[in-house]
This record gives structure tokens, sequence and C-alpha cells, in this order.
């Protein structure tokens, strides 16, 4: 089967190879960890009598997600991380530095997935979100090593695509040891595509417990500073921002408003200054801007610009990508709008307007929406006071998974035999 996959990977890389390559050069993705996207990194040693349990997020989104369920993972026993994308690697590092290891995910060719699980010793691996590919996935089977899935989450839109391809996905779903599903949604689409009901559970979605409720943060006064931000004039924050977005916004703040703009992928900084004319930008260390425009162009600053806003904008929702997480401004005491396009995180939007605590409008509503509430210091208010009650309300995925994984990790040296094999009434 592993060989099957190979070939397939190997015949699909060949043919888009134009694609994929200039995408690499143009967007500087080329200058990366080759070697450990090939399995290969420095030995770690055997794991304890407790076991290794590997935790794997994407990029900058799952590590921030994961990060309680880090640390209470860690403080119980042996932990790793491993990490996608480059930007994610640079945030586990910052977040977890020298206290656990933080390993490259690697290609999912069967050599590179074998030198892989021979240095890094898992004995459960925990896939945050979904993630599942199939060399990984078999070669855990084959070495028993149960494979879960935490804070899952199985969009409409992804649901849609692998159900042109259950025939063949099936018998990877049906590998997967337990499923921690955010919503019943989710669970119910992970058993359509052969994950045994049995193993899935709803335990709610971990970003709440990341969203913490403060009403400062520290280092976000050095950083209005640094940049030449106004603070006796409005700012609205536009976190997260897509392409066309920026432009979108440069022409809805009003006259007087400052902006501040921080695009989700390093690759769009370009673009995005374009879009905002005379910006200030935090990576050349650009103080000031006769416009009122600023961007941030750095990565793991986000948190500090929403502190300072008057009205937080959350972006890749008003073009046609499917939304960002609207919960750190929220929590941060921030009136927040969203765009219409915010699919990815329908539950986490869907609860906070039901309780007043965020407000979606579209392109062409922009600019009435945020006259309003630059104007209304007391709906503002309002807002902030209903977002927060739903995120307490809402918190304590992350105690439920961390105790689902511990049962797993427990077990783990019963389970021979067992992982990978799809059950007869699947």
């Amino acid at each position: 089967m592993g060989a099957l996959v190979d070939a397939a990977y190997l015949i699909g890389m060949t043919a888009a190879s134009p694609l994929w390559g200039w995408r690499m050069f143009s967007r500087g993705k080329h200058r990366t960890d080759w070697a450990a996207r090939l399995g290969q990194g420095c030995a770690l040693p055997a794991p304890g009598a407790g076991g290794r349990l590997l935790i794997h997020a994407v990029s900058v989104g799952e590590v921030n997600a994961a990060r309680g369920l880090v640390e209470s993972m860690a403080a119980r026993g042996d932990v790793v991380l491993c990490v996608t994308t480059d930007t994610g690697i640079a945030r586990a590092m910052q977040l977890f530095g020298q206290r656990i290891p933080v390993v490259r995910y690697p290609f999912d060719a069967g050599f590179a997935v074998q030198r892989f699980l021979d240095r890094v010793q898992p004995t459960t691996v925990a896939l945050m979100e979904l993630e599942l590919w199939p060399n990984f996935m078999q070669a855990c089977a084959a070495r028993h090593i149960p494979v879960c899935v935490v804070n899952g989450r199985l969009s409409a839109r992804s649901f849609k695509r692998y159900r042109l391809a259950r025939g063949v996905l099936r018998p990877m779903f049906a590998q997967v040891h337990q499923v921690a599903a955010q919503t019943q949604d989710y669970a119910d689409r992970f058993v359509a595509m052969g994950v045994p009901a049995d193993r899935v559970s709803v335990t709610g979605t971990m970003k709440w417990d990341t969203a913490q409720v403060a009403d400062t943060v520290d280092g976000a006064e050095q950083l209005a500073s640094d940049m030449g931000i106004d603070r006796s004039r409005p700012l609205v924050v536009a976190g997260s921002t897509a392409p066309g977005e920026e432009a979108l916004l440069h022409s809805a703040v009003p006259e007087g408003v400052q902006l501040l703009c921080a695009p989700r992928k390093p690759e769009w900084f370009h673009a995005a200054a374009a879009a905002l004319p005379g910006c200030a930008r935090r990576s050349r260390g650009e103080c000031g801007s006769s416009t009122g425009r600023f961007l941030l162009d750095t990565i793991g600053e986000l948190r500090k610009a929403y502190a300072l806003a008057t009205v937080v904008v959350v972006g890749r929702s008003f073009g046609a990508l499917h939304g960002s997480d609207m919960m750190e401004p929220v929590a941060l005491g921030k009136a927040t709008i969203i765009g219409p396009r915010h699919g990815d995180f329908q539950d986490t939007a869907d609860k906070l307007v039901q309780a007043g605590g965020l407000r979606v409008t579209s392109a062409g509503e922009l600019v009435r929406d945020l006259s309003a509430l630059l104007n209304d210091a007391t709906n503002r208010g309002e807002m902030v006071a209903a977002g927060r009650a739903v995120i307490a309300r809402e918190q304590g995925a992350t105690a439920r998974h961390a105790a689902l994984l511990g049962k797993v990790l427990s077990s783990a040296g019963h389970l021979h035999g067992t992982i990978g094999q799809e059950p007869a009434h699947a």
C-alpha cells in the first residue's frame, strides 16, 4: 500500500511541479529545512515508562490552539510537538523554547515517515483538527501507535471533497483510534468517513481556552510607540487579512481614524503595503505615518496590536476564503467585526453573534458598521460583555482533551494488534 501511495505522490508532484515549484520560489518557501522534511534530524532519547505523546499542529493557528494541551500533557510526562510550516515552527519555538522538543513534520513519503518515527519514537499521536496522511497512518498502524484526532474539525467544504474519494479514504479514517470533535456536525462527518461511532466524541473546541480574557497585553504600548501610532486617535486593527482586504479597509475606515493591517501570510506583506499608501512597516522599523496607515508585517505580534484597537476587523472573511479566528480580540475586550465568509469558524461565530458579542457585515456595509461602532462606546462595551460571557461559558475543552489523551497513553501498551484494523461492523 505504501509503495502505491508513494507512486501516486510522485506522479502527482511531477505533473504539478511547474506550479508548485514556481510558488515555492516566488514565496521563498524553497528556503526551508529540507532534511527535516525528509524525516532526518537528531534522534530523541527513548520514551520513558509512561510513553511519549507526539502532538502534531500544522501551522500557527493550530500551535496556538494546542498551547494549553501541550503544557498540560508536558506536566504529566513526555511530549514532543511537531509542526509542518516554517511560521508554525517559529511560533512553537517562541512558545516552548527548550522546554519540550519541537520537530518538523515530514513529507508523507514512506521512507521519510519511517525515518521520522524511528527517531521520535512516539507511543501515542494526537493530530490537531484533522491532518490525516496515508503513509503516516499506515506506519503508525504497523507499529501499533494509536492515532487520535483532537480538536477535530471536518468542515462542510472538506467533507464534500473527501466524500468523492470515500472508498479510498475510508480505511485510513477507520485506523483512527479516537476523535475528539469540536461539534456534533463534525463528529457526524468523521463517522460518515469511516471512523467507528464508538470512537468519536464531542469535546468542544480548545480555541475557547486559548482566548485569554485580559484588558492589557505586555508590549502593546511599546508596539504603538515603535510604530508611531497616535494613542489619542481611534485605531481599527484588521487581523489575518487576505489580498484585497487591505484596500477595502483603507477605503472603509472613516477620515481621521488610523488603520493597522496584519496580513495572514508573509508572502502577502508586500502587496498589502502597496494597498496602504504611506504605511509604516513594522519589519522596517518605520515610525509614524502621515496617512495613518500601519502594516504589521511580522509574526507573533498580532495580540499586541489587538490590544491597541478601538475596533477590530478579522480578515479572510470578505473575499473567497473562509474566515479566521475571532476569539482573541473578543477576549481582549474589543468590539469585533467579521465578513460574510467565515465557514471555517461557523460554530464559533454563531455562538458569538447570537449573544451579541460579534457583528457580521458585508463589504458594502463595512463603512456603515465601522462608523457606527467607532462612534458608539456604549455599543462597543455591550458587545465586549456579551462576547466575554460566551467565552467563559464555552471554556473547558482542553481539560477534556487532556483526560482523553491521558487514558490513551496509559493503555497504549495494551493495544498491540488492534490499532489499524477496521472493525467488522465498520
